[in-house]
């Protein structure tokens, strides 16, 4: 390790942390990742991700290589799927506690989901895949990514922060720890991480199963506990309700697994071996105190912890790391307006919050005891019509998030939906550079001339007089002003708030 300086470094590899990487490179910041792995994790997490995701990665031009991995997952799910295949291509659903959402009950026509179909052939993207296709992102960016390096200190200096790792001190300006829900640099920060003890032990593995047919196709219950078989011909999920492991670190084995498949599941069944690394996991939640002190952030697993239902926890970390990387990257950059660094917690903070309670009313429905068991048949018949169905399918895919932005048009706050253009391209089309960028529908460019003092930072897209008549996007797509109108009223401010003081070489704007 050299102790030349960098702008950012950020401790762990996963997908968040690579995500963060990205960010920052495209701003222009010189970032290194720290990995203690020495190589990448194998064991079998997330299996999909949600529309925000995909959405992110469509926004750097990474959905080709999503939709071949979707293809490619496809072809092994086989009779397993939990998604639907129509016409226009596949329905992901996911579940709630285990009760599989029926496609065909859900109002896919529901302006929410409608608005953000593009990306539906990259959806169903593991998290190993989605680690090998960033990590080939931040190759091709430049990003080094140091493996084998353990955090074992860090001092804040107020200038930067010195790290003590394994592999000598590194000097960098700002720390990010997207390293996982026991991060060192949490920890070394002094940060608190608040939350619920676990009562579970939950079990994640792909096995060769000699008799699959004495298993329940999809989730099942048990006064045991619960499990699930698939999607993925072999892939198990077991939850004991037994207070959480004695051990989480000890490597799971093919004997824990089998044993707790069938105790859960009342069976026989026999597993001859494990495919890949399986995986321990609980419902500890707990949300960091806070995501930044000082010089130090927090993001992921890091900043919050939770029940892995429907993998939520990989995509909530996509989502802070797209939020915090173009503004730590403004600051470096030396534009950033000010306060911008204090927005990541304030918009984050809320979503985490959300996503620990939607995981712990899971468990609420899913313990084995009767009371509970009553609560689940409950859901279950609310789950079962149009209404509910459909609620649930726009929140666990992500589509109805949105952040507390002032403005009053219903854009604002929310990701950027599919925005079509009059040359055949998409708005997704002209964000891969990772900057603002602007939808001007006026008849004679009159958001393009207000917002020419920031062209450095925002690109401006004309396109035919349409509905919404002008957007900026903000560089993680949300959506930071909206008309539907030819009138610019609002836009200088909102730029100046996001985008900071215009170039020098222009006139002030507003």
């Amino acid at each position: 390790m050299s102790e030349e300086r960098v702008d950012v470094t950020v401790v762990g590899a996963g997908p968040v942390g690579l995500v963060l990487a990205a960010e920052l490179a495209l701003s222009g910041a010189k970032v290194q990742v720290l990995e203690r792995l020495t190589e990448p994790d194998e064991a079998v997490k997330a299996g999909a991700i949600n529309v925000p995701t995909a959405e992110a990665l469509d926004r750097r031009g990474l959905r080709p290589a999503a939709e071949q991995v979707q293809r490619a997952a496809l072809g092994q799910v086989g009779s397993f799927a939990r998604l639907v295949e129509k016409p226009d291509g596949p329905r992901f659903t996911g579940h709630f506690a285990g009760m599989v959402l029926d496609a065909d009950l859900v109002d896919w026509s529901d302006p929410d989901l409608a608005a953000h179909t593009a990306v539906d052939g990259a959806r169903l993207v593991p998290q190993r895949e989605l680690e090998a296709l960033l990590a080939e992102h931040v190759a091709r960016l430049g990003v080094p990514v140091r493996r084998s390096v353990e955090v074992t200190s860090l001092e804040d200096t107020g200038a930067g922060v010195l790290v003590g790792t394994t592999a000598g001190p590194v000097r960098t300006a700002w720390l990010v720890g997207c390293d996982g829900g026991h991060s060192a640099v949490r920890r070394l920060a002094g940060i608190d991480f608040p939350g619920t003890a676990p009562e579970l032990t939950g079990r994640l593995a792909v096995a060769d199963i000699v008799d699959p047919e004495k298993l329940a196709d999809g989730w099942a219950w048990s006064a045991a506990g619960a499990y699930r078989c698939g999607p993925q011909p072999g892939r198990v999920t077991t939850v004991e309700f037994d207070g959480g492991p004695v051990d989480r670190a000890a490597p799971v084995t093919l004997e824990e697994v089998q044993g707790s498949l069938r105790r859960v599941s009342g069976t026989d069944v026999t597993l001859t071996a494990l495919r890949g690394t399986a995986t321990r996991w609980t419902d500890n939640s707990r949300q960091a105190a806070t995501y930044r002190s000082g010089r130090v952030f927090l993001a992921g697993d890091a900043a919050h912890v939770h029940p892995p239902f429907g993998g939520q926890g990989l995509n909530l970390g996509v989502g802070d790391a797209m939020n915090l990387g173009w503004k730590l990257g403004a600051v470096i950059a030396g534009w950033a307006p000010d306060g911008l660094l204090t927005t990541y917690d304030a918009e984050r903070r809320p979503l985490g919050a959300w996503v620990l309670d939607w995981t712990r009313a899971q468990i609420g429905v899913l313990r084995g005891d009767p009371k509970s068991a009553a609560l689940r048949t409950v859901v279950a018949d609310l789950l079962a019509t149009p209404d509910g169905a459909t609620h649930a399918v726009k929140k666990i895919s992500g589509v109805t998030q949105r952040l507390d932005l002032p403005g009053d048009h219903p854009l604002i706050g929310r990701y950027a939906p599919d925005v079509r253009l009059s040359d055949g391209s998409r708005l997704a089309d002209h964000t891969h550079s990772g900057g603002f960028v602007l939808l001007d529908r006026t008849p004679d460019g009159a958001f393009s001339r207000l917002a020419a003092p920031w062209s450095t930072r925002v690109t401006t897209v004309p396109d035919a007089p349409a509905t919404p008549t002008g957007l900026l996007l903000r560089p993680d797509g949300v959506v930071a002003w909206a008309t539907d109108v030819p009138d610019p009223a609002g836009l200088a401010p909102v730029l100046h708030d996001w985008a900071g003081a215009p170039s020098p070489d222009h006139a002030p704007v507003g």
